[in-house]
């Protein structure tokens, strides 16, 4: 006859049984979510491994003057675990959880349904290499090199004002007798137009041409966008040769410190002061710095590899505000004249309590 003792240690020993299977169980069940953490840190003003495993400087000028730099001007980067094809065990997912280096976010958030990772792979590969032609655009036309801006039709899209006036390859040359130096500019004067039928200079094969168009309404989520219906890329003719060598990183968020970089090296003295200094940021040909994702990750990857000072898109600063690890300084920017003030500020040890910070609410 058992006794409430054994009873107990058996209901106790089944129990840890159950547990052990679901524990197992859960490991090979496939979670729809995907973990981010820091990755590498690279510093625009060292060396990169080349395609052969060869170490090269990652920004190489060439037709124009450098100078010695010194500190570091590092770009940020984040990795992802798991894929549609291996995702995380929810083991992995509670360790991210607790872990505010780390970011549990919805797999859809970084593998949409039907993209292949080879898929997005070449999407990001594609916004590196505009990164860098739109940071060269905007590190030299800062230096005031003319950097021969082109904004070129890609394609009309069908149905659309565009269709069948515009066709791919036209270079637009004005909107409404104002030069288009960028499609940032092209975009600004469409939504000035408020619906109203703006002229376009066009150059189709070297001949110029006057067309009419009248943009199109659309309203997402109660915001009015004027649109004329044509995808659009910027072509360059730079006067100095900037390669920029970064294999194996992918996507747009390298831009504003390659900006910096690329300035560094063509001006004299140090532009960070000789400090370590790390960022992230897309930019745009006139300046303009975006935001961009996993900006807590690259503020832990950015502390790890020694840096003190850190440039955060002010688009960022609500999921910066109060997740600054301790022994870095954030600074937030709109511009890449506002990151080079920061840095002058900085390098001169000048009152660093002035200068734009993301608060918390």
């Amino acid at each position: 006859m058992s006794t409430p003792r054994s009873r107990r240690l058996g209901v106790g020993v089944w129990a840890l049984v159950v547990a052990l299977a679901a524990l197992v169980a859960l490991t090979f069940i496939p979670t729809p979510y995907v973990i981010q953490r820091p990755g590498p840190v690279f510093d625009t003003l060292g060396t990169a491994k080349d395609a052969d495993g060869e170490q090269v400087p990652l920004i190489e000028v060439d037709g124009a003057e450098t100078f010695p730099t010194g500190g570091t001007l590092d770009l940020t980067t984040v990795q992802v675990v798991g894929n549609r094809e291996r995702t995380p065990s929810w083991a992995e997912l509670a360790v991210a959880w607790v872990d505010p280096a780390r970011a549990v976010v919805p797999i859809d958030v970084v593998f949409p349904e039907g993209v292949t990772s080879e898929q997005r792979d070449k999407q990001n590969a594609e916004l590196m290499v505009n990164s860098q032609h739109e940071a060269t655009a905007a590190a030299l036309g800062e230096l005031g090199y003319d950097v021969g801006a082109k904004v070129e039709v890609v394609e009309a899209v069908k149905d659309s004002p565009a269709d069948g006036v515009l066709e791919a390859g036209d270079v637009i040359v004005a909107i409404d007798g104002q030069p288009v130096s960028s499609a940032t500019v092209l975009r600004e004067e469409v939504q000035k137009s408020d619906g109203k039928a703006v002229e376009l200079t066009v150059d189709r094969n070297g001949a110029e041409q006057q067309v009419s168009l009248t943009p199109e309404k659309q309203t997402v989520n109660g915001t009015t966008t004027w649109l004329i219906g044509i995808s659009l890329t910027t072509t360059y003719d730079f006067p100095i040769d900037v390669t920029i060598q970064l294999d194996n990183v992918g996507g747009p968020s390298a831009g504003m410190m390659f900006a910096l970089g690329i300035i560094d090296t063509l001006t004299p003295g140090e532009l960070n002061g000789g400090k370590n200094v790390a960022g992230t940021g897309t930019i745009e040909a006139d300046g303009t710095v975006g935001p961009i994702g996993g900006i807590r990750q690259k503020l832990y990857g950015a502390r790890d590899a020694g840096a003190s000072v850190f440039l955060a898109p002010q688009a960022n600063c609500d999921e910066v505000a109060g997740h600054v690890p301790d022994g870095l300084r954030v600074f937030s920017t709109e511009t890449l004249e506002d990151s080079l003030h920061i840095l002058d500020v900085i390098s001169k040890g000048g009152d660093t309590s002035k200068l734009p910070t993301c608060k918390g609410p």
